[in-house]
């Protein structure tokens, strides 16, 4: 017993060594080791409450705020965005070898001996004055083709769920590393002081066909402190869990007690210069003003009845995805630079001719409605609108090779589209091969994704790090170029 409590004694020790130097002597020491009175991203530098890194954003912004519809599961590109006549002439034979080549599949279909096509399972239609070719499952979408980018040449190394979401959010299959909206936090710091900068909401489809699930590293910090992870809203209950005071405790109570609290949580911090109590400190804080903010933001009484009309019957449903959108809007307009809705129900198996045409019902009209919404309130301009899923789904059929019922996982190709934000508009980028399988023009590949939409936000991807376990991090790890063919 006396070795252990002697052990606890030096580490307790220790701790406060390494916890005063970050906050004194050591800070001053390593600046003068590094020649400069400053700190910076490449130094590990974390900004004051609210704030950004010096120097950001690295140019003019086109985007101030990103709001990403996260499709999970993988919504097919093939019946939504790329049509492909030759599978339609094709039906039912199997897709040449010369096509499929060597590429990577899931398990569940890697060892197939038939590939037989399955053309799109509705009709396409040209919509808008750039007559861009969509399903006519989503017609909401084609009244807003004129807003968008398709993007038909996405692709990832991921062939599962969960890797393939961690690497668009993180920059890796692996979980562990700070999130999109993290990083964008952390660099470019908060617009409002009322609501979390990087804000997360989750829905699913109605009968809960798609397993998959939403782990919080696809919104979390990693090795940047937590503050800048993702606050999730919940779709049950509160919004905000523990936001109401205790029965008894007035509002003038709870502000002195928090005040109380953030004198010692500051002490602390000046004893140890842990950013996790800065994060406990802010945490409180946010909190308290949140208690103002959030019923205010779920308060759709000064919502038009044209606007709720245009989300869908489910807008005022809470927990579902028109909901979401909604509530995205009215977090967007109050300055949150950041909102990740993620949504499952596109792994369409077995189900592919039941379930696809529904989850376009589900999603078309909230998708196309977010998008009308902030061009009216004048937001469009500067907000960067992202629709998309961790990949695509097969061209050919899976199940019974006579009677396909579904498509699998496929990563070769797929698409997405954007809008707003400095995107082109109306206008389709990249190209795939008949069969929708390889890529003929302009790929675009998951870190040139990340690295456009940084660089739309004003910031250069190579440049927006943070020094970890002895490397220099940053989103796109050291892949990804700036997609300028999609830039307006």
């Amino acid at each position: 017993m006396t070795n252990v409590f002697h052990e606890n004694h030096a580490r307790v020790n220790r701790r406060q060594l390494f916890g005063s130097a970050a906050s004194g002597v050591g800070v001053a020491a390593l600046a003068s080791l590094l020649g400069s009175g400053q700190s910076h991203a490449d130094d590990a530098f974390v900004p004051p409450m609210g704030n950004g890194i010096p120097g950001l954003p690295h140019h003019a912004a086109k985007a101030k705020r990103v709001v990403v519809l996260w499709q999970g599961g993988g919504p097919s590109h093939i019946d939504l965005f790329d049509d492909k006549p030759v599978l339609r002439e094709m039906s039912g034979k199997d897709i040449p070898e010369s096509i499929r080549g060597a590429t990577r599949l899931s398990t569940m279909s890697s060892g197939y001996g038939k590939w037989p096509c399955v053309p799109a399972i509705k009709p396409f239609q040209s919509y808008g004055n750039s007559g861009i070719p969509l399903s006519t499952m989503i017609p909401k979408l084609g009244g807003i083709a004129d807003e968008l980018t398709v993007v038909r040449s996405m692709h990832t190394e991921a062939v599962n769920h969960a890797p393939g979401v961690t690497l668009f959010m993180t920059g890796s299959q692996v979980p562990g590393r700070p999130s999109m909206g993290s990083w964008l936090s952390y660099g470019l710091g908060s617009e409002t002081e009322e609501l979390p900068t990087f804000v997360v909401m989750t829905s699913s489809d109605k009968t809960k066909t798609c397993g998959q699930l939403f782990f919080d590293y696809y919104w979390g910090s990693g090795f940047l402190p937590s503050r800048f992870q993702g606050v999730r809203f919940r779709n049950t209950g509160d919004l905000v869990p523990y936001l109401a005071n205790p029965a008894g405790v007035s509002k003038d109570a709870r502000r002195a007690l928090l005040d109380d609290i953030a004198n010692m949580n500051a002490e602390h911090l000046a004893d140890y210069g842990d950013p996790e109590i800065d994060t406990r400190i802010a945490q409180y804080e946010m909190a308290f003003r949140m208690q103002t903010s959030v019923p205010d933001l779920i308060d759709f009484s000064n919502e038009s009845a044209s606007t709720i009309e245009r989300y869908g019957p489910d807008a005022l449903s809470k927990g579902t995805f028109a909901n979401n959108c909604l509530v995205a809007r009215r977090l967007l307009e109050r300055g949150v630079r950041f909102v990740q809705l993620m949504h499952a129900g596109w792994d369409q198996h077995g189900n592919l001719f039941t379930q696809l045409e529904q989850q376009c019902k589900d999603t078309d009209a909230p998708s196309a409605a977010l998008v009308q919404d902030l061009k009216e309130r004048g937001m469009l301009d500067d907000t960067l609108v992202v629709w998309g899923g961790e990949f695509g789904r097969t061209p050919f059929g899976q199940g019974d090779p006579a009677k396909p019922t579904g498509r699998d996982h496929f990563g070769k190709a797929y698409s997405w589209w954007l809008a707003g934000g400095g995107v082109k508009k109306g206008s389709i980028y990249g190209a795939t091969d008949d069969y929708g399988w390889n890529i003929t023009e302009n790929p675009v590949h998951v870190h040139d994704m990340q690295a456009t939409i940084m660089n739309l936000c004003g910031v250069d991807h190579t440049r927006l790090t943070y020094r970890f376990q002895g490397r220099q991090f940053r989103l796109t790890d050291v892949h990804g170029e700036v997609v300028k063919g999609i830039i307006a």
